[in-house]
This record gives structure tokens, C-alpha cells and sequence, in this order.
């Protein structure tokens, strides 16, 4: 499940997305509206976290916008104006949901799991994600290839399920840098590198397919292949 946050609070914008990595999720961030709006009209999310206090445009202008176009990915909108007269208004243009500043996490991830099982489509996140011969197991944590245990650190684990989330996508190294690691690009850091190649030799070496690829110019990927899947055990 991916997830869109449109948020110009930092503190909020970071407190949102690592609370809601560590549950699982596929997290995208935008600190402006125009931002926002351009990666939500040309990418495909599963819901959006839609700050109604932006600079630039507004919540509410969004919202609008994205209805106008058909666009029917489900929007909760985060905002410290909570009157009554506030929430009808962000339901009357299309929002989904509406969940008033400060909040709790635990609210907030009810809220958004209510809104995922009512959305089109909605699948539970799999405890098992499957790649070729590549297994990772969310709940043992344990990742097999043809069978054979392969042990990862922490942190190699964690780019190896961010790759197998989304399995043929081409995630760019400033991209790994914030969602795997937390921070922004840092021209001076190798820290990506030094990992990809890591787990190459863990998960790559001495198996006839070769699964994590660069592309040249763009990135890293997980290689799909034909027999590839995405599956749910349990």
C-alpha cells in the first residue's frame, strides 16, 4: 500500500511517515501543494494524506482538483481547523475523511485502515512477499532464495522489502535515501551503494538469475521475472 503525504509541517510530515513505514506502508511525501498535486495526478496511491493548510494551494483547491479530474483515490485531510462547518465543507468537495490537529496515531492509522477496507480494491498488506525465488516474511522476518536462509542486518532487510513492495520499479538513490534511511540526499554519502552491494552478494551470489539490477542513469530495481508474484499466507 502507498501512501501520498501533502504536508508543509516537517515535524508532522516526518512523525506521519516513519510511524506509518514501520506499519508497513509505502510512503511518499510532498511539502507543497503544487507538488503534491502534480505527484497525485500522475501517480497512483492508494490513499492521500492531504494537509488542508498549504502555502502555495490549498487543501481544499486539491481536492477539488483531483475530483474534477476522476480521480477517486481516498483523501483524508489533516488540519487544525475543525469546526463543523470546516468538515462539511472538506466532504462536500470530495474528501473522504477528516481528522483534526493534534492528533493521535493510533486514530490516525484507524482512520486510514477504515478507509482503505471501504476504498475499491483494498487488500491487507501481505505477511509473506514473494519475488521470484525470493521470499521475505514479514512476521519471522526471515528471507529465503530457493529455499536457503539468507541472513540480512537490519537495514539490509529493510531496503530488501522496500524493493520487494513494489517488485520492477525503479527507485532512484535519493528516493532509497529518504524512505529506507530517513534523510535527504547527501551527495557525499555512499550509504546506498555500499548496501546495494551488500545485499547483492547475499541474495544475488551464486544464484543463476540476478534479481537487484541498476538502471543506468535512474536507479536501482527488483528484477520481475515471468514466475514472479506477490502473494499472501496465512
Amino acid at each position: 500500500m502507498t501512501i501520498l503525504i501533502i504536508e508543509d509541517d516537517e515535524r508532522i510530515l516526518q512523525f506521519v511517515r516513519r510511524g506509518l513505514e514501520a506499519e508497513g506502508y509505502l510512503i511518499e511525501t510532498a511539502a507543497t501543494g503544487k507538488l503534491g498535486l502534480q505527484l497525485a495526478t500522475h501517480t497512483e496511491y492508494d490513499l492521500l494524506l492531504l494537509d488542508l493548510m498549504l502555502p502555495d494551494i490549498s487543501g481544499q483547491d486539491i481536492c477539488r482538483r483531483l475530483r474534477q479530474q476522476g480521480i477517486t483515490t481516498p483523501i483524508l485531510m489533516l488540519t487544525a481547523m475543525d469546526t463543523l462547518e470546516d468538515k462539511v465543507t472538506g466532504l462536500h468537495i470530495g474528501a473522504d475523511d477528516y481528522l483534526a490537529k493534534p492528533f493521535s496515531f493510533d486514530e490516525l492509522i484507524a482512520r486510514i485502515q477504515a478507509l482503505l477496507r471501504r476504498s475499491q480494491g483494498y487488500k491487507e498488506q501481505p505477511i509473506e512477499l514473494q519475488v521470484s525465488d525470493l521470499t521475505l516474511n514479514r512476521e519471522t522476518r526471515e528471507v529465503h532464495r530457493a529455499g536457503q536462509l539468507i541472513k540480512l542486518t537490519p537495514k539490509e532487510h529493510a531496503l530488501l522489502e522496500y524493493f520487494m513492495n513494489a517488485p520492477g520499479r525503479v527507485f532512484s538513490r535519493s528516493k532509497i535515501l529518504d524512505q529506507v534511511w530517513g534523510y535527504n540526499t547527501d551527495p557525499l554519502t555512499n550509504v546506498v551503494e555500499v548496501h546495494i552491494r551488500n545485499l547483492r552478494k547475499k541474495v544475488d551470489d551464486g544464484f543463476p538469475a540476478l534479481l537487484i539490477k541498476t538502471v543506468r542513469g535512474f536507479g536501482y530495481k527488483l528484477e520481475v521475472t515471468q514466475s514472479s508474484s506477490l502473494k499472501k499466507q496465512g
